[in-house]
């Protein structure tokens, strides 16, 4: 910022009214801030904010004279020297606004406190007086299996050097390397009484062979159960072993430690210190510290037992495909996840983009036209597959369906049920059987100029570049007095005749060129995965669905409708339309799918995790079963 300019031409306050420089005296610089002094400014450095204030020669006088108010009277001289509606007095009111807006500074201690623990709730609590007697009145139970056992006594040390008097306890339920901590005012009831307080605290630190976590804060149930579900997946995932690395225990029982004491001081959580953009805001966040080489790191932490009102709450859906691949790491975490992650690998990128993942031990791969949209297929038919596998063994088209927010489920649902009305539709017009519904209309198509170049583009790959003998046959279904549903196939030919059952690509969507662009970006898809990855058990194929998550806010004035971006700009503005004739074609509208009761715990926590991600789980249409699809199928 530029001082100068805050000068003669800013709004003055009168006289009788009161500015930043009169209240000066409430407030001292926090401790722990650093201050360089420029040329012609001063750069401050706070904990975790930082202000570079430059202006004319005069700057970093007036820095000093200011920095001796603040280190002593409060600024009474100075607010007499510089006399209301001068440049002087207004520059003066901008610096200290500028340190405010960068909580650079703190509101004077009615006492000194010398001591380590006051500097640091000086630098770091909004009013440190109130954090420090929260907590000394607050207590600490350590509870563990072993209360002198090495982690427990780790923990038990970690917080009396921050100020917080600890008592050991035994809770014989607890697993063996496990430690609970529950903070609470004296007078509260204790942390296993049928009715927690709302203020009880409590984290759980783990450790096990070469890996250990700390669960967010929470209650002591909500504590629990993030222990059980990250113990349960880390034995899975990680299976480490070998000596216990020395720093590994006081790693983890002085985070534990830090962690409560923050929530009982009223501090924000040291996850949120960590500026790491991989963190989802409005989901808790825990530690995972690994052995080798040592680390502690905090995820994202979509558990399967929600208790506490805050992890209880819906959470928003998914809006846009940047916060979709941001979920995405969450659900496929290497250590806490409960997918696994969708991965290029050696696998090409051109023509189309092919990812790979397992599913169950079987391996799925995805393609598109670009790799992140078939890194969000892959999991959302990933998803789908284990999902479905919880009702009654259902998977594949039968199962439920999964999407990234509630638009993108549904365009995936419709598209699905809109395949199987296109089944019934020829069929009833080859009558083969008899349906509700009128045979679909046959549309002349041709890769011909005037075209939509994406659909020039993606028959052109697959005919030329691909070499494929292939056809196209295109179809508008009836939709009953709804919009257009166009139906697109491409079949292998033969020796100059169409294959019976060679289909390649298939596609559901609102204009003629957009089912056949989709449907041929599926076939090459399939032809390069059936070279590529012919061990693939899983195939999943492109659609629209995606549009309505990829359009961009702007395109560039060069990106016409040859751009994928402009393709899905004009897609996701025929989405509404397209499912709306979807609905009336299928008289089918998808409803949110619930696991059943008895359904395994790993479905439960799968569904649990997508929803709190804001992805969007439907059921699959009644009585739909498995027809020729054009979003994905099984090799």
């Amino acid at each position: 910022m530029t001082v100068d300019q805050a000068g003669p031409d800013m709004a003055t306050p009168k006289e009788s009214e009161p500015d930043a420089l009169d209240s000066l005296g409430r407030w001292t610089l926090r401790p722990g801030v650093s201050v360089t002094v420029l040329p012609h400014g001063v750069h401050l450095r706070g904990w975790i904010t930082s202000v570079t204030l430059e202006g004319g020669a005069g700057l970093p006088m007036l820095w000093g004279r200011l920095a001796e108010a603040l280190a002593g009277d409060g600024g009474a001289e100075l607010a007499r020297a510089a006399v209301a509606g001068s440049p002087l007095r207004a520059a003066l009111v901008t610096v200290i606004g500028q340190l405010h807006d960068h909580d650079l500074l703190v509101e004077r201690p009615a006492g000194e406190n010398g001591d380590a623990a006051g500097q640091w709730l000086g630098a770091v609590a909004d009013r440190p007086e109130e954090a420090a007697a929260a907590l000394i009145r607050s207590r600490v139970r350590v509870l563990a299996a072993r209360p002198d056992g090495p982690l427990a006594r780790a923990a038990a040390r970690a917080l009396d050097r921050a100020g917080v008097r600890a008592a050991p306890a035994e809770a014989a339920d607890l697993p063996d390397g496990q430690v609970l901590l529950v903070a609470a005012e004296p007078g509260q009831p204790s942390p296993f009484a049928a009715e927690q307080d709302a203020e009880e605290r409590a984290v759980v630190v783990g450790l096990g062979p070469g890996v250990g976590f700390v669960t967010p804060v929470g209650s002591a149930r909500q504590a629990r159960a993030d222990a059980d579900g990250l113990a349960d997946r880390l034995r899975r995932r990680e299976a480490l072993g070998g000596a216990e690395h020395p720093g590994l225990r006081a790693l983890l029982a002085s985070s534990a430690a830090q962690r409560l004491v923050c929530a009982v001081a009223g501090l924000r959580d040291p996850s949120a210190e960590a500026g790491d953009a991989r963190l989802i805001p409005g989901l808790p966040a825990a530690l995972v510290a690994e052995r080798e080489p040592l680390r502690g790191e905090y995820r994202t932490w979509a558990g399967p037992v929600l208790v506490d009102a805050d992890r209880v709450r819906p959470r928003a859906d998914v809006r846009t495909l940047t916060e979709a691949l941001a979920r995405i790491p969450v659900l496929t975490d290497r250590l806490a996840g409960v997918l696994d992650e969708p991965d290029p690998g050696a696998l090409p990128q051109l023509p189309a983009a092919l990812v790979r993942s397992s599913v169950a031990g079987e391996i799925l791969v995805s393609g598109s036209a670009r790799a992140d949209l078939a890194r969000l297929e892959a999991v959302c038919r990933a998803a789908e597959l284990l999902l479905g596998k919880g009702e009654s063994g259902l998977e594949g088209e039968a199962g439920p369906v999964v999407g990234a927010g509630a638009v993108h489920a549904r365009g995936r649902a419709l598209r699905r049920a809109g395949a199987g009305a296109a089944v019934q539709q020829q069929d009833a017009r080859s009558g083969d059987t008899a349906g509700p519904f009128g045979g679909p209309a046959p549309v002349p198509w041709s890769p011909e100029p005037g075209r939509h170049p994406q659909a020039l583009h993606w028959w052109s790959v697959l005919v030329r570049r691909l070499g494929v003998d292939a056809d196209v046959a295109v179809s508008r279904l009836d939709a009953g007095g709804g919009g257009a549903v166009f139906h697109a196939e491409v079949q292998v030919q033969v020796q100059g005749r169409t294959a019976t059952g060679g289909v390649l690509g298939a596609a559901v969507e609102a204009s003629a060129d957009n089912a056949v662009a989709f449907a041929a970006l599926s076939a090459v898809v399939e032809v390069q995965a059936a070279a590529d990855a012919p061990q693939a058990r899983h195939l999943v194929t492109p659609s629209g669905a995606v549009a309505s998550l990829a359009r961009p806010e702007a395109t560039a004035p060069w990106e016409d409708a040859g751009w994928t971006t402009a393709w899905l700009a004009e897609s996701a503005a025929r989405e509404p339309e397209l499912q709306e004739a979807l609905a009336a074609l299928t008289g089918w509208f998808p409803q949110p799918w619930e696991p059943p009761a008895d359904t395994h715990a790993d479905v439960r926590a799968l569904w649990s995790a997508l929803r709190q991600c804001g992805f969007s789980v439907l059921c699959a249409r009644p009585g739909h079963r498995t027809h020729p699809t054009l979003t994905e199928g099984s090799r």
